[in-house]
């Protein structure tokens, strides 16, 4: 168990925290949610002690132990992938490499020898016998093989870097487990995979994620970071938004009776204080006009852009061939003799054992990128408009503000009124609008690509890696936004929500060839690739 209290953290003069008593028991997964920069990740740190509360304390029972999933990808660099997963558990890694020191000596003392043989006990006590099989174990559940035990952590990709790095969290039975979005850059076997193990972990678990399914999947309660408090609830996300939903329009049509009960006593005091009849009556509704207390409603951080996507003109039944197309980078061959043909209207989710590949793919169809074999066709009345997964050269200047880098996009009206009404419906109102480019947040930096699409009226979105770095809100939008669209999608994400409620055709890539294609659901896909 570990617990709060009376927590308060504030940054640049700006309250995050203010007296958060809040207690997570055994046995539960929370869902720790709010928008961004609401603080997710700031509480994970203070939890984790690697950030100090200017009030307030944690609390965990002596003895126990917390596991953080961390986030620099580069820390274990010198260190092989099975030595990586050992130090999640650090006394037991502690342990093990003073034993392993003094079995390393030519002789032993007796000094030594009865340090050894402490280090024994402990070893057995701490399970150390059965480590590296439970680590094995949890590297294959994630695509983590025996070859790769050995290899140092600098020779793996960024993909396998993050699943070592999320059974180094795992390793060992923490009885406090943090994980900050723990399914980024995961596949959907190993998501699914991530799912199971913390159905079936029994201690505690706070895990901060945008997946809504994953939310729904794994969680017993959802903690809210919202007007400064953490409030628990008990449930998924979906019951917490239900809820949530239903609260504050309770709270919002009490404001609103209390709003119309003091207007009635205003007009009556103004209509009869002068009319000696009725002056007892209106002295009474005076005092009772005193009394009553208006109930401000709590200032919300949650925020939800406005999404939607028109198109200029309509596009003609040719939309997109694709011929025999190869690719080969740094020696891995990423598409191998792919052929489509995308019709009017789909909505295409691509899948891939490797993301890599499904870039690569967007990146030729975008004129990005040459094919090393083979070719591809847009229809004439085609228009696209991307949202690739890295983004950042569209940034690299940093000379303009948000509302001069949008202009430049704007295909019409680029005066400024309009462009700035436009950012508002994008969450970038006031000075926000103003922001240099290059100190944008990567949630920003995406919001402003998906205003970048929405102006350019194109009648073909391809969108790789869409949900990345946005918060629930601005996810919710921009999935709602896609659905109301009317033209053709090409898209790829992890987002399990995203791709069901979005997409109505599956690809799936395997070793850079098309291995499904099929007109259906993402869930009708995965049925169909259990059975």
């Amino acid at each position: 168990m570990i617990s709060t209290n009376n927590v308060s953290l504030s940054f640049g003069g700006q309250k995050l925290f203010e007296d958060v008593t809040i207690k997570f028991s055994p046995g539960n997964c929370y869902g720790l949610i709010g928008a961004n920069g609401a603080g997710k990740s700031t509480f994970i740190k203070i939890l984790s002690g690697e950030l100090e509360p200017q009030t307030g304390h944690v609390e965990m029972k002596p003895g126990e132990r917390l596991s953080v999933l961390k986030q620099d990808h580069f820390a274990y660099d010198e260190h092989t992938v099975m030595q990586t997963v050992l130090m999640g558990n650090p006394e037991l890694y502690k342990v093990m490499q003073e034993k392993d020191a003094i079995y390393a000596k030519g002789e032993m003392s007796d000094e030594d020898g009865m340090r050894a043989s402490e280090l024994e006990v402990a070893f057995a006590e701490m399970n150390g016998w059965e480590a590296e099989s439970e680590a094995a174990t949890l590297l294959a559940g994630l695509g983590i093989g025996t070859d790769k035990h050995e290899v140092l952590m600098k020779n793996l990709t960024g993909s396998e870097k993050v699943k070592v790095l999320l059974v180094q969290a795992l390793f060992g039975e923490p009885d406090t487990l943090l994980l900050d979005e723990p399914t980024n850059n995961l596949d959907i076997q190993a998501i699914k995979w991530l799912e199971e193990f913390l159905l079936n972990f029994k201690n505690t678990v706070i895990v901060v994620s945008h997946d809504r399914h994953f939310l729904n999947k794994v969680c017993t309660h959802i903690a809210d970071v919202d007007f400064g408090k953490i409030t628990s609830y008990v449930g998924n996300y979906d019951f917490w938004k239900q809820s949530s939903e239903l609260a504050m329009h309770l709270r919002s049509n009490q404001k609103k009776k209390q709003e119309d009960k003091v207007k009635e006593l205003k007009e009556f005091i103004q209509r009869f204080s002068a009319n000696a009849s009725k002056s007892k009556q209106a002295t009474s509704r005076a005092k009772q006009l005193d009394k009553l207390e208006l109930v401000d409603l709590p200032r919300t951080t949650r925020k939800y852009p406005y999404v939607m996507f028109d198109q200029s003109r309509e596009a003609g039944k040719d939309m997109l061939i694709v011929e025999g197309i190869s690719k080969t980078i740094d020696g891995v061959k990423l598409l191998d003799n792919i052929n489509l043909s995308i019709n009017k209207g789909e909505k295409v989710a691509f899948l891939a054992d490797n993301d890599r590949s499904i870039t690569a793919l967007f990146e030729i169809l975008m004129g990005n990128m040459r094919p090393d074999e083979g070719s591809y066709n847009w229809g004439v009345t085609t228009t696209q408009a991307y949202l690739p997964d890295d983004n950042s050269h569209y940034f690299e200047s940093g000379e303009h503000t948000i509302v001069d880098w949008l202009r430049q996009y704007s295909p019409e009206d680029q005066t400024e009124e309009f462009i700035r009404g436009f950012l508002g419906k994008m969450l970038f109102s006031g000075d926000d609008a103003l922001k240099k480019t290059n100190v944008l947040s990567g949630g920003e930096k995406v919001r402003c690509m998906i205003s970048k699409m929405m102006l350019s009226g194109a009648n073909v979105l391809v969108i790789d890696g869409p949900t990345n770095h946005l918060d629930l809100e601005s996810i919710s939008a921009f999935n709602d936004g896609l659905v109301r669209y009317k033209g053709t999608i090409l898209l790829s994400s992890h987002d399990h929500v995203f791709v069901q409620t979005v997409a109505d055709r599956v690809i799936a890539l395997k070793e850079g060839q098309v291995v499904f294609d099929k007109l259906c659901t993402f869930e009708e896909y995965l049925e169909s690739v259990e059975s």
